[in-house]
């Protein structure tokens, strides 16, 4: 039974992959998607990814319940763990050039029960991802209608349950529409193909980019540094301010950097992934974090940080200063579109990992399909978008975020430490990009994604602990009795 849960799959040497051939990776079964993708489309996956939630939703959250000014260290904190992780996940997918990201890294690494577990804790990342960047999106969007008196009513708005003091309570509202429609419209987009998916998200990137551009030039003029002052607040209590609170607004933040990884399931649909994974992996990091600790340290200097906990905390900013109102629509505007993007990367990643694990006999066969016509695993897809919906029309955003976090966590960890397993196991394997002193990165990357997975985890224990659970459950009555490498 031991021997069995940790089979790994076998691994060959990745051949160079001609540009739009379709033809198998470096893991059996990789054969059906297309790969058209390259590699200044995978740094604006990536961007698209990354910068969105951070910036236009989680930022105020994690500065007015945790860090306060020092949301800046916070996102350093995490742009470090982030950049360790990056350069291992660098290596695997320019190695293993395949959809399904940390999944099929671990199944070449650690074997079947420990891919089976990232697995699970990747669909925890990217479906709640998505729902908790729809929830965002559904705040700029009504702030937005709210400016032409066309605002929904809050009923209609907002998710009718929230946490409080760790408990679910009602709020009072019915769902959250604008949320259950974007992702919608966006699981549309997802279905028709990856070409399209990543032209609309290269435009979504570059119109968000210019408007945060605008904000940091416009808004530097209103920055007050006594909103700095004290810059780490006194601790009062486990995760509120001082430094632990820092570590715990490192943990929610680092919510934004699932971006790369986003990177790295598209690995299948490269046309160059020796050379294009790495690139885009780090590329879109190191951007992303320069541009995050800039607009944290804009914000938290134009408004007190208590005052930032909305589900829209640049257009709240903004709100305080009457000059800067027609800078507020433009922020909305890019919100809107940023976040927009965000939710596409998630949605076109999800559905990737479901074909992945299905392609091994770990899900339904269903779940592998690939659409005739736009070559897309449209099952899936159409799955992914009503669960995400669901979620996003009645849960909050802040604990969503920290759920997501935790499965980030988890998987950025075992990638860190897959990477050191197969250096010993297999030292011949060509490797196109190698971590420089991997017997020093490897493990302080695993240690810190390890450090910060445990700040959410010790509030939320018991959803983790669940999650886990109804995955064994689905691994054991399905998944072990139908995986392919062990029929082979």
């Amino acid at each position: 039974m031991l021997k069995n849960l940790l089979a790994t799959k076998p691994v060959a040497p990745a051949g160079h992959v001609d540009a739009g051939e379709p033809v198998e990776g470096s893991l059996q079964g990789e054969t059906a998607l297309k790969r058209t993708l390259t590699g200044n489309q995978l740094i604006m996956l990536g961007i698209g990814a990354v910068i969105g939630a951070g910036i236009f939703v989680l930022t105020g959250h994690a500065a007015a319940e945790h860090a306060g000014p020092a949301i800046v260290l916070s996102f350093v904190l995490a742009g470090i763990a982030c950049a360790l992780a990056g350069l291992c996940y660098a290596e695997f997918a320019a190695m293993l050039p395949v959809s399904g990201s940390a999944y099929s890294y671990s199944y070449a690494t650690l074997g079947e029960f420990v891919a089976w577990f990232i697995g699970w804790n990747l669909v925890l990342e990217y479906l709640f991802a998505a729902s908790t960047v729809a929830v965002g999106w559904s705040g700029y969007l009504n702030s937005l209608l709210g400016s032409f008196g066309l605002a929904l009513p809050a009923a209609l708005a907002a998710a009718p349950l929230n946490v409080v003091d760790g408990s679910l309570v009602y709020t009072g509202g019915i769902i959250n529409l604008p949320a259950v429609f974007i992702i919608a419209a966006i699981s549309g987009l997802c279905y028709v193909g990856i070409t399209q998916s990543a032209f609309v998200n290269s435009i979504i990137v570059a119109i968000k980019v210019t408007v945060i551009l605008l904000f940091v030039a416009f808004s530097l003029q209103f920055v007050n540094p006594d909103n700095w002052v004290p810059f780490i607040p006194e601790n009062q209590g486990p995760g509120r301010y001082g430094f632990d609170g820092i570590v715990r607004g490192a943990a929610v933040v680092f919510f934004a950097y699932i971006g790369f990884d986003a990177v790295s399931t598209a690995a299948g649909e490269a046309k160059n992934p020796q050379r294009d994974m790495p690139r885009g992996i780090l590329g879109s990091l190191l951007i992303c974090t320069v541009i995050y600790i800039i607009v944290s340290a804009v914000l938290t200097g134009m408004l007190p940080y208590s005052q930032l906990s909305t589900p829209k905390p640049v257009a709240t900013a903004l709100e305080a200063y009457p000059s800067l109102l027609w800078l507020k629509h433009v922020v909305e505007l890019g919100a809107i579109a940023g976040l927009s993007s965000v939710i596409l990367v998630m949605l076109m990643g999800q559905p990737r990992i479901f074909y992945a694990m299905a392609q091994d006999g770990l899900l339904p066969r269903f779940f592998g399909k690939v659409h005739p016509k736009h070559q897309t695993p449209y099952i899936g897809t159409i799955i992914v978008g009503v669960v995400a919906a669901a979620l996003a029309g009645f849960l909050p955003i802040g604990l969503l975020g920290e759920l997501v976090s935790m499965g980030t966590l988890l998987a950025f960890a075992t990638v860190c430490i897959g990477v050191m397993v197969l250096r010993r196991t297999r030292p011949d394997l060509a490797r196109p990009f190698r971590v420089p002193a991997a017997s020093i990165i490897c493990p302080l990357g695993a240690a810190a994604c390890l450090y910060l997975f445990w700040q959410p985890f010790s509030q939320h224990w018991h959803l983790m602990v669940g999650w886990t659970a109804i995955g064994m459950a689905i691994y054991f009555l399905y998944g072990y009795r139908n995986s392919k490498l062990r029929k082979r």
